[in-house]
């Protein structure tokens, strides 16, 4: 944690990248089990590697994962699982997935069309929600700004959830992006990348600089958001 803000690396993809994410400071190291992602990893490739990963928290990035899925995610050694799924997914669904392993494991990433609302339905359901940007045929990973306005409009209204803000964040606009939505967990991905799947070290180091020059938050800002809500991307 940096200044009160938690820092989720993701899409890597090497051993040299995740050392390179853990000696800069980041809480979470994130894995995109996608097939369709430029940044996929495969389960296989994970457990290869897992032993000899930082010891820093893990999350699997998976698209509408089947329980068997989630299932192999958790037995692979992942603390948690970031779910993306469009915003009309039936609640049934959530609660599949929610049974299926610890409740704690899930981060939500719901796909909001631009002009919709979230579904309210969603927020009971998980401790943690990632706000991602909307693109037609990516889910991440696109160097897009989000809307910084409704995230912290659901940051205001849902406080009980902790709210990731991801989207095109990079060294050049991380201080406006924490300063304007007061977010207090932060991913990154397309925009410390030489190319995709591939970390550019020195823009790394130099996301996380930026990060160190952001004023400290005040304590009754910081709420749950210090884990997962209660661990340590």
């Amino acid at each position: 944690m940096i200044n009160g803000i938690q820092v989720k690396v993701c899409g890597l993809t090497s051993l040299v990248d995740a050392e390179a994410a853990d000696t800069a400071g980041a809480d979470y190291l994130g894995f995109i089990l996608y097939p369709k992602s430029p940044r996929h990893v495969s389960l296989d490739r994970f457990r290869d590697i897992a032993a000899h990963l930082p010891d820093r928290k893990k999350v699997a990035v998976m698209v509408e994962p089947s329980v068997e899925a989630l299932i192999a995610a958790q037995a692979a050694g992942f603390d948690f699982v970031q779910i993306h799924f469009p915003n009309e997914t039936a609640f049934s669904q959530l609660v599949q997935w929610r049974e299926a392993i610890p409740a704690d494991m899930i981060w939500l990433a719901p796909r909001v069309l631009p002009g919709k609302e979230l579904d309210p339905a969603f927020p009971p359901l998980a401790d943690t929600i990632l706000v991602d940007t909307y693109t037609p045929d990516l889910l991440g990973g696109s160097g897009q700004t989000g809307d910084w306005e409704q995230f912290v409009a659901l940051r205001n209204r849902f406080r009980r959830v902790r709210w990731i803000l991801a989207g095109g964040l990079n060294p050049q606009n991380i201080a406006a992006a924490v300063n304007a939505t007061g977010a207090r967990a932060v991913d990154v991905n397309s925009g410390i990348e030489a190319t995709p799947g591939v970390k550019d070290h020195g823009r790394m180091k130099a996301f996380f600089a930026a990060l160190r020059e952001i004023p400290v938050a005040a304590p009754s800002e910081n709420r749950a958001e210090s884990g997962g809500v209660s661990s340590g991307s």
